[in-house]
């Protein structure tokens, strides 16, 4: 297990939370891991990032100037926290997410949030790129299903691909058990 410099929460916001404009299969699981690693950072000393996604005004979710876009309430967000926000999957894409870890000295992250198969994906692969050393709490993580032409793929199938692909090169792929 590495250890941990700073924890990143991804796109956890009201747009994938029930009752939002596009509803993440197991968002709620998901949610509950995340305000435990969010404890766990605190208790440890780390910094805690949240990533959030704003998108153009017309788009289906996390359109800019709608309730979609908020970090979703029940995330405790402290005011020592850093919020950056982002207009493509990859968190570092035109963002302050690498000056700010850099200003910390951070090498190891661990990270967290939505969707697995998008902006977790990126994210993980760009932070490699960038020499980060990376934990993805998979089970911390949620995702949707699929369609394909005329297949779909369930959001079990969606996440359970992503984190195989992630897991060994990328990152290190764990549960929210394997950290405490």
């Amino acid at each position: 297990m590495n250890i941990h410099n700073a924890l990143i929460v991804i796109d956890m916001q009201n747009d994938y939370y029930p009752g939002g404009r596009m509803e993440l299969d197991h968002i709620m699981e998901a949610h509950a891991n995340t305000v435990a690693l969010i404890t766990y950072a605190r208790d440890k000393g780390m910094p805690v990032f949240f990533v959030r996604h704003i998108a153009e005004e017309n788009a289906p979710f996390f359109a800019k100037g709608t309730t979609g876009v908020n970090l979703y309430s029940d995330l405790p967000v402290a005011q020592s926290d850093t919020i950056i926000t982002k207009h493509y999957p990859n968190s570092f894409r035109k963002t302050a997410l690498k000056e700010e870890l850099d200003k910390h000295g951070i090498t190891d992250l661990l990270i967290c949030g939505a969707m697995t198969h998008m902006c977790i994906d990126t994210t993980v692969r760009a932070a490699f790129d960038l020499g980060y050393r990376v934990t993805l709490v998979g089970d911390a993580c949620a995702t949707r299903s699929l369609t394909h032409k005329s297949a779909t793929v369930k959001s079990e199938q969606v996440q359970t691909v992503f984190l195989s692909a992630l897991d060994g090169t990328f990152a290190e792929v764990v549960t929210v058990a394997d950290i405490f």
